[in-house]
């Protein structure tokens, strides 16, 4: 995907995303780790929390991929931090409906955070994956059936 089709602003908070991720390490404690990969583009995503008390108490990924994934990964990280599990299934959702165009409410929408401004992603049907790979990662952990 050529970010030359998306606003300015939202090219640059994907572009800091990607250059400067957050939450981009190893745990030292995990009590799930999943890996995930978009076998047409080459993104991994290596995704490994530690809940405590049904909440993600820490988070982090590791991997490598495109300016999306990367972005995704980190604002991702960032919004579901000290979320409960029931919430991080709920903005999963939010996020993967979202990038497929479907209509959401302004309060779903700042759930996500940063993460939002990647709704222009599915003017890009190939970069969808891309997008959800880190959400399909989290959903995985959170303990939902989903195909690899």
């Amino acid at each position: 995907m050529s970010l030359s089709g998306l606003n300015s602003l939202y090219r640059e908070v994907i572009l800091d995303h990607s250059e400067h991720p957050h939450h981009k390490k190893n745990l030292k404690q995990a009590t799930s780790k999943v890996t995930l990969k978009n076998p047409t583009c080459g993104d991994v995503i290596n995704l490994e929390l530690n809940l405590v008390d049904g909440k993600i108490a820490d988070i982090g990924f590791t991997g490598e991929g495109c300016t999306i994934s990367q972005s995704s990964a980190s604002m991702m990280t960032d919004v579901v931090l000290g979320k409960t599990t029931e919430d991080g299934l709920e903005m999963a959702q939010i996020f993967s409906e979202m990038v497929m165009g479907q209509k959401r409410s302004a309060a779903d929408l700042k759930k996500l955070g940063d993460a939002a401004i990647l709704s222009s992603v599915m003017q890009f049907p190939a970069r969808i994956k891309c997008a959800t790979l880190c959400w399909w990662a989290l959903r995985k952990s959170l303990g939902e059936n989903v195909d690899d």
